[in-house]
């Protein structure tokens, strides 16, 4: 497993390049994202350890995978993730893991998510035409879309336009584990 170090550098240097690659200044890239610019100079400079939601703004602004961001070495034609390999975020008694990503011919990412009883996590709108679809594995769902909640049970599957906010809640008794499939277009809006 890649130490927490070796992580915050791997997404200084990848948002670094990714950003001049688009030849984006720090101020476009700001504009793009919503994320201020004083928190991407952080994040480039490998000051700070990003939140989830950040680092998928910053993703989104970019048009790449949030996979792109935290990968340590580059992508090879196929690719075998190890255990120890797989990026978590948590926050609280909220644990997302980010199994693996890809950002070509579109932008796709393959998440593990556990939740404790009483916790959400709330999402940002993604840019338009993303998708996320998503099972159930233990516990039961309340997914809230546009303001309309919908309960997931076990070994339900639910597809949803996540181009809107959106919100995960476990408000049952027990943990709650899903696996998460977003699928958001190549083409990030111009903003």
């Amino acid at each position: 497993m890649e130490d927490p170090e070796t992580i915050t550098q791997a997404i200084a240097n990848n948002v670094r390049a990714q950003r001049s690659h688009r030849g984006l200044t720090l101020d476009a890239l700001a504009a793009r994202s919503g994320v201020s610019r004083g928190m991407l100079v952080q994040v480039e400079q490998g000051r700070t350890n990003p939140s989830v939601s950040t680092l998928t703004r910053i993703a989104s602004a970019l048009g790449v995978t949030l996979a792109r961001l935290v990968e340590v070495a580059d992508v090879p034609v196929v690719r075998v993730v190890e255990p120890a390999d797989v990026v978590t975020f948590a926050q609280g008694d909220v644990k997302a893991r980010l199994l693996v990503g890809a950002d070509s011919p579109m932008i796709l990412e393959l998440w593990d998510w556990r939740l404790a009883p009483g916790e959400h996590h709330d999402g940002d709108s993604h840019p338009p035409g993303t998708r996320e679809m998503l099972t159930v594995l233990a516990g039961e769902l309340t997914l809230t879309v546009y303001g309309r909640s919908h309960v997931v049970r076990t070994d339900a599957a639910v597809l949803f336009a996540a181009d809107r906010p959106h919100r995960y809640a476990n408000n049952g008794d027990e943990e709650l584990r899903l696996i998460m499939a977003v699928a958001e277009p190549r083409e990030a809006p111009d903003q």
